[in-house]
């Protein structure tokens, strides 16, 4: 019997993330009771941490940045399709849903995981220390994606509201793959010295000397558990999100906070991976992490919209309020702030979470 729970204890990042997809296959589409909600979401939190966890391994393989880069990919690309499922399912809600989501993962991302991190690395090593490059390229886009997918609806004319019309839908999800592509091609051909962790001194670390990297054979299964743990872990918090809205309605709060309830759960894979980096002090790897995810969920995720939008009846929403426009310009700010000398300490990891707390605040209480 011992040997027996060791084994699976050994194990268990190979078994959950199956465990996840049978239960997925079995609750989906069903309504949930509170019991099953429990088990729901303590296998949710596994397949978590087995995402992370064989994320880690792909990375250790393939090393930076097409480690850091095959997580935020993973997880965007499960992401947008959870989206398009919750704007099929919620009807006159789902106008504001794919706005919503995507602004909550570009807050999370850019002031609740960088935050973390730079307090986390701050506290562990003095000062978190990256390549101001790399990370300004990454930066500028992230700013660039979200100004003409999430600010200028709110100024166009061609349709009330804040809504594009179908011209201007087309030309945001055209450019917003352009920017992708060319920031991949970047970040993974012809400046991956500017993406790749930094030591003390400020020179790039080409080998991760922390342990012996994976087999193939071993980073292609952690490659296959991976999907199996991110659709288990987007599947089972759409299985959820059904109580998490009662939850949400019964407080009287604003429909947005599901938006950002479910952000946070998808995220989570990256969150633990970028603050085991930090720990590390592989500060880059981790803000390849956040601003990659950042990037990719607008640039995947408008797209995706924009082609959905094609059979789904009724408005598609994607202008930020003036609140929440506030709120991005000041992230852009001090993000740039924080980028440009190339190291940062507890005060800027401070100023981060701050935001992110603001923005929390505000979703509750707007």
């Amino acid at each position: 019997m011992i040997a027996r729970l060791r084994w699976l204890g050994a194990r268990w990042t190979s078994l959950v993330p199956v465990l996840a997809i049978v239960l997925l296959v079995l609750t989906w589409g069903r309504h949930l009771p509170g019991v099953l909600v429990g088990v729901v979401t303590l296998v949710l939190a596994g397949a978590v941490l087995a995402a992370v966890h064989h994320a880690e391994v792909v990375a250790h393989r393939v090393g930076e940045p097409f480690g850091s880069l095959v997580l935020a990919v993973a997880v965007t690309i499960i992401e947008v399709a959870l989206i398009v499922t919750l704007m099929v399912d919620s009807g006159d809600k789902s106008a504001t849903l794919a706005r919503d989501t995507v602004f909550a993962a570009v807050m999370i991302t850019c002031n609740g995981i960088v935050g973390i991190c730079l307090l986390v690395a701050s506290l562990r090593h003095g000062t978190a220390r990256f390549n101001p490059e790399g990370t300004g390229a990454a930066l500028a886009t992230v700013a660039t994606l979200a100004t003409l997918s999430l600010v200028l609806p709110t100024f166009t004319t061609s349709k009330p509201g804040r809504e594009f019309s179908s011209v201007q839908l087309t030309f945001a999800a055209v450019s917003s793959l352009i920017l992708y592509g060319l920031f991949v091609a970047t970040q993974t051909v012809r400046h991956r010295d500017y993406f790749l962790p930094v030591t003390r001194q400020g020179h790039a670390i080409t080998v991760d000397d922390h342990a012996d990297a994976p087999s193939a054979r071993t980073a292609l299964i952690s490659l296959g558990l991976l999907g199996l743990a991110l659709i288990g872990v987007v599947g089972l918090a759409k299985g959820v999100s059904p109580t998490i809205e009662d939850g949400v309605e019964a407080a009287g709060l604003h429909h947005a906070v599901v938006g950002v309830i479910i952000a946070l759960l998808v995220l989570l894979p990256e969150t633990i991976a970028a603050l085991r980096a930090a720990r590390r002090d592989r500060v880059q790897t981790s803000l390849n992490l956040a601003l990659g995810s950042a990037m990719a969920s607008i640039g995947l995720t408008i797209p995706a919209v924009a082609l959905a939008s094609v059979w789904l009846s009724g408005p598609l929403v994607l202008g930020l309020d003036s609140v929440h426009m506030v709120l991005l310009a000041l992230t852009v700010v001090v993000s740039s702030l924080t980028v440009v000398p190339g190291r940062a300490t507890l005060l800027q990891g401070g100023v981060h979470l701050v935001l992110f707390a603001a923005y929390l605040e505000l979703a509750v209480n707007p």
